[in-house]
């Protein structure tokens, strides 16, 4: 296990996104310094990531120990395979220009956040995925899937392959908790947002907390090269993650529809006929990180005031 000091001054990418806020919380609790990365002006370095010369002007004779890539281009869950181009291009043109900020401020460690869609979209089966056994970042069965695996192959690979950094990836569950849930319970109450049922699907899913505390875990004790899946330890179906949604706050369960008839919703229909298993148990080993909620049922009941 790598050990590195406290007290660290961290830029992070994103920090004014959902889970930028949660990191940004534990990182200052656990004893470091952050300066948000960002386009809005409340962050301390002002810059797109997407535009090279204006990231190197904004860091021009800054200083950070650790740099965070948790940079998104999204505002609200994907739906169709576009609404994820523009953070397809963010992974693979605004990680270089990233890790090229951070060699100037001679960062030692780029942390980046992954996603376990990297090992590709598909029925996996009872398969457990482990990030030694399994390939991350297999070429897309269609060529907007392989635009969204590429987009994640290449942001690792640039973040665990650039000499001289210390380069880990956390590869996440789907997202949910305070400040993520919240946005789909207008949908709910309103009756828009359908659900197939699972039929045995399941997926990997993470509290916004406990992903945060699992970056904290890999800017202090992460091992450089080295990629960790961090997930709950309760696969769910889509339906069922939902469901549960739906029973903790009290709002309309989903419709249920023929999955078929999601498939105008695109990236939505791709997620919801994916079935993975993954497991976060190098992360626990080798970060010293566990889950606060082992199920995703549990955070919700926590999130409702029920937990």
């Amino acid at each position: 296990m790598t050990t590195n000091r406290k007290n660290q001054s961290i830029l992070l990418a994103g920090a004014s996104g959902v889970l930028g806020g949660h990191i940004t919380r534990a990182l200052t609790e656990a004893g470091h310094k952050v300066t948000g990365l960002g386009r809005g002006r409340a962050n301390g370095v002002s810059a797109d990531l997407m535009d090279r010369d204006a990231l190197l002007r904004a860091v021009d004779g800054q200083h950070f120990d650790t740099v965070i890539h948790a940079a998104t281009a999204l505002r609200k869950a994907p739906m169709r395979h576009k609404d994820m181009h523009a953070t397809d291009a963010l992974r693979i043109d605004g990680t270089a220009h990233l890790i090229e900020a951070a060699q100037a401020t001679g960062a030692r460690r780029f942390v980046s956040e992954s996603m376990v869609f990297g090992y590709g979209y598909g029925d996996f089966g009872d398969h457990v995925i482990t990030e030694d056994a399994d390939r991350f970042g297999p070429r897309g069965t269609t060529a907007e899937l392989e635009r969204h695996v590429e987009g994640m192959r290449v942001k690792e690979q640039l973040t665990l392959g650039t000499s001289g950094l210390e380069g880990i990836a956390l590869r996440f569950g789907l997202f949910y908790g305070p400040g993520g849930t919240e946005a789909i319970l207008p949908m709910l109450r309103k009756r828009q947002l359908p659900a197939p049922d699972d039929h045995g699907r399941v997926l990997p899913w993470i509290n916004l907390l406990d992903a945060a505390a699992a970056v904290v875990a890999a800017v202090e004790r992460g091992r450089p090269g080295q990629a960790y899946n961090v997930t709950d330890r309760t696969p769910l179906g889509f339906r069922a993650h939902v469901l549960c949604v739906a029973e903790e706050f009290g709002v309309p369960k989903p419709m249920t529809v023929p999955r078929w008839l999601t498939r105008p919703m695109s990236y939505a229909y791709t997620m919801m006929s994916t079935s993975m298993r993954v497991s976060s148990a190098k992360a626990e080993r080798e970060l010293g990180w566990t889950p606060r909620y082992a199920s995703s049922r549990e955070g919700l009941a926590a999130l409702a005031g029920r937990g």
